[in-house]
């Protein structure tokens, strides 16, 4: 996103739905209100002599079409605050300065989010400045977590996200949600703006630190015949530091050649669009529709916690512009049963629906209508559906099954063991599948848990009658048992990789000969650990 500091960077301004033109020196800025500025934006300014078509616009006898503007350009033309003099705006100014590989990556995650949220601010005739700010907060990281369990681009805390309106739950975080974050925090700005006679600072101070410390804060000066603006106040020292990193970002933005640098070009153009999936959809499956990596599609759709999406909504995503078409084709033409995976869980003793439930983020009337279930108990190996799961959620609670201790014959241990030393690269699993053993048996056998084996190491390996030993239902295992419905289009390797085991532990454990020996609607038997937790 930077270039190489050779040469000043060319400072473009622009005007969207006007054609105007605009000297790079000298932009009337106003002090501190959004409205004075978008009044001075909006006022048409005579053409010049040179008779262009319509909708270009010429700067230093530069014509540029708007469709093609930077976005940076754009953004700067939009600054609505004063510069301050101030020494803690000077030592946030160097630090930036000085730390170019920092300005990179943050602006190439944000080349993403930064189309968005500068148009909604437009929307709302406020200081383009503000579109900076997730750079203070997150460095444009929608993913991020404070300590203090603020979260996404803006940093929302759980209690002001739901002040704004953001839904939490297992399944969704609207404090990451690019789009509703957004929303919630220009609602919050405006506001805090209102709420400090259109003081933009005062309002940027306020969303760090609350309105209520703001407002003591200027209490005491008034009682002491003191200034109230910012950098007049006694604030919590954070929030001293986060209003001048704003105003030096602003002043980087502004002018990077001042410091050095020459910033990249950011196309004047959405990056992603909303589109409505109709109902709960699989995020892998989205983002093999959408023909996009995983990683990616999540980068713009964070809001989500598991990788399907709540079935109760929402129900849209965000999809870059160029896929859309293609996407809502693929959508359009994907049969409803193959929308989510559907996924069972086997009943272990203790269990009830409320456990079940809250384990995986479903309600217990969700659970009783998926499975018709009238009974508010249920049984140990008893398999339950987990629809509207997907491997991730499934996945993430890895202590189905008991470790089974090995069958007895008259309080004796079974007799028939071999000895078998651990090689590299072998693990639990494979060496249980080599000799035709459960598992669960092996690891009670040896008395180890997971997969805590090593090379070199000697494992008593038991007999095959054993695999019909009764479960030891008081002890406990890392391991999960759980049943796939083969999906039209699965593969073995695609299975594979959502619940990240092996695909020949994956054929193995199902006795398939072949990689390609399966059909839709066949079920896959799976067995998780905790080494291949896939997260929530």
């Amino acid at each position: 996103m930077l270039k190489n500091p050779h040469r000043p960077a060319q400072r473009l301004a622009l005007l969207v739905g006007y054609a105007v033109l605009a000297a790079c020196s000298t932009v009337p800025k106003a002090s501190n209100h959004a409205a004075t500025q978008a009044t001075a934006r909006m006022a048409p300014i005579a053409a010049p002599e040179l008779t262009l078509p319509p909708n270009w616009l010429t700067i230093e006898s530069t014509v540029v079409s708007l469709g093609e503007q930077d976005l940076f350009d754009r953004l700067r033309f939009g600054f609505a605050l004063s510069d301050v003099s101030s020494s803690s705006i000077d030592v946030e100014e160097n630090w930036y300065a000085n730390h170019p590989a920092y300005l990179d990556r943050t602006f190439r995650r944000g080349e993403r989010y930064l189309y968005y949220i500068v148009s909604e601010l437009e929307a709302r005739n406020m200081p383009l400045e503000l579109a900076l700010l997730p750079i203070v907060e997150s460095a444009f990281n929608p993913s991020a977590l404070s300590t203090a369990k603020a979260a996404g681009l803006w940093q929302f805390i759980p209690s002001t996200g739901v002040r704004f309106g953001l839904k939490q739950n297992n399944y969704y975080d609207g404090r990451r949600d690019v789009v509703e974050s957004t929303r919630a925090a220009l609602d919050y700005l405006q506001f805090l703006s209102n709420e400090f006679n259109g003081d933009w600072l005062l309002a940027v101070a306020a969303y760090n630190c609350g309105e209520m410390n703001v407002a003591r804060a200027i209490e005491r000066n008034l009682a002491k015949g003191k200034p109230t603006d910012f950098f007049s106040l006694d604030l919590p020292r954070e929030t001293e530091a986060y209003v001048p990193k704003l105003l030096a970002m602003r002043r980087i933005v502004d002018d990077p050649s001042k410091y050095g640098l020459e910033f990249g070009s950011l196309e004047n153009q959405p990056y992603f669009v909303k589109v409505d999936v109709g109902g709960q959809i699989d995020l892998g499956l989205a983002a093999e529709l959408a023909s996009m990596s995983k990683d990616d599609f999540l980068s713009i759709n964070p809001g989500f916690k598991r990788r399907v999406t709540d079935p109760n909504g929402p129900h849209s995503l965000l999809i870059p512009v160029e896929n859309e078409q293609s996407f809502m084709q693929k959508l359009s033409s994907l049969p409803d049963s193959q929308r989510v995976p559907v996924v069972y869980y086997r009943v272990r003793k203790g269990d009830t629906l409320n456990k079940v439930a809250q384990r995986y983020g479903i309600s217990v009337n969700e659970l009783r209508a998926l499975n018709g279930l009238t009974s508010k108990s249920l049984k140990p190996g008893q398999e339950i559906m987990l629809r509207g799961s997907s491997s991730a959620v499934v996945a993430s609670r890895s202590d189905d099954f008991d470790p089974a201790p090995v069958a007895t014959t008259k309080g004796k241990t079974n007799a028939k063991l071999k000895t078998y030393t651990v090689r590299s690269g072998d693990t639990l699993w494979s060496i249980a599948q080599r000799f035709e053993v459960d598992p669960s048996v092996l690891a009670s056998t040896n008395k180890i848990r997971r997969n805590a084996i090593q090379t070199g190491q000697k494992l008593r390996i038991p007999g095959n009658d054993t695999q019909s030993s009764t479960r030891n239902t008081s002890s406990q295992s890392s391991q999960e048992r759980l049943s796939y419905t083969v999906r039209s289009g699965d593969t073995l390797g695609r299975i594979a990789e959502q619940f990240r085991v092996d695909i020949k532990q994956l054929m193995a454990w199902n006795k398939l000969s072949s990689a390609t020996d399966i059909k839709a609607g066949q079920r896959l038997v799976l067995y998780i650990d905790d080494s291949r937790r896939a997260g929530g």
